[in-house]
Parts: structure tokens; sequence; C-alpha cells
């Protein structure tokens, strides 16, 4: 179990490495050269600034039991199929139960905007989301282990 992160936009990184520390988990972080990190436990991964580029490196790298996090469903459409869990970065886990529902929503919503109508935007990060993310990777770490 790795817990693989698509980093280009991803808060709670504290929380992420955390829960992977107390785990004994390794954390690797794709980002394109846009978007430079540095960790003093994660692998840091800098991939070409394409379109796509990051979502599919973390694809061909995602193994059975890695946790994936990532705010992109398609991308948590294509890795669950390899047994993989999925989690966004405000604490929500992607399963077979809704990752359907979420992709027809992003249809919609792209179709909105496309034709010039104007959807919500992202509500502001909370201390409730960090404890989400923290608390449902340490369910996810737990699961996996099983």
């Amino acid at each position: 179990m790795r817990i693989i992160v698509d980093a280009d936009a991803c808060p709670g990184k504290v929380f992420i490495e955390k829960a992977a520390r107390e785990n004994g988990i390794e954390v690797i972080m794709f980002c394109d050269y846009n978007h430079m990190l540095t960790s003093d436990y994660s692998t840091i991964r800098v991939v070409d600034s394409g379109f796509q580029s990051v979502d599919m490196k973390i694809v061909n790298e995602t193994k059975e039991n890695d946790i994936v996090i990532s705010q992109d469903y398609g991308l948590a459409a294509i890795i669950l199929p390899k047994k993989a869990f999925a989690i966004s970065p405000k604490g929500y886990i992607y399963d077979e139960s809704n990752i359907e529902t979420l992709l027809e929503q992003r249809h919609i919503y792209a179709k909105i905007r496309k034709g010039g109508g104007k959807t919500t935007n992202p509500k502001k990060r909370t201390d409730e989301d960090n404890a989400r993310l923290y608390k449902n990777l340490l369910y996810l770490i737990n699961k996996g282990k099983k």
C-alpha cells in the first residue's frame, strides 16, 4: 500500500503525511513543472506540464490497495477498477456507490458552463475538511491492511 497524491492542487498535504508517517506508508506526490513541491517525507515526482500528464502518470503508477488522493472524479473512476482506493483532498471517499453520480454531475456542470451558464465555486477549505481527510485516510489505510 502506498498513498499517491495528485499534488498539483491538493491542500492537506500535512495531514496526508501525518497519517502516512504514523502507519509507515510511502507517499508519492505527483506534480507538473509549474507546481514545484518539497517534502522531508514524501517522494516528489515531477512530470511534464501537458494536459492530463499528472493523471496519466498516476493511473500508470497505481496498483491494488494504493490510496489515490485527487479531486478529479475522472481519475478516481479509472483507478477504482484497479482495486485501489480514492479519496478527495477534502476527505470524501470515492467508490462504486457514488462515482457514477459524481461523473454525471461533472458532465452536467460542464454543459452549463459551455452554454454560458454559471456554476457554484468550490467552498473554502475548513478545519472540518482537514479532520475528515485525516480520519478517512486512516480508515482507508486500515481497510487496505485487512
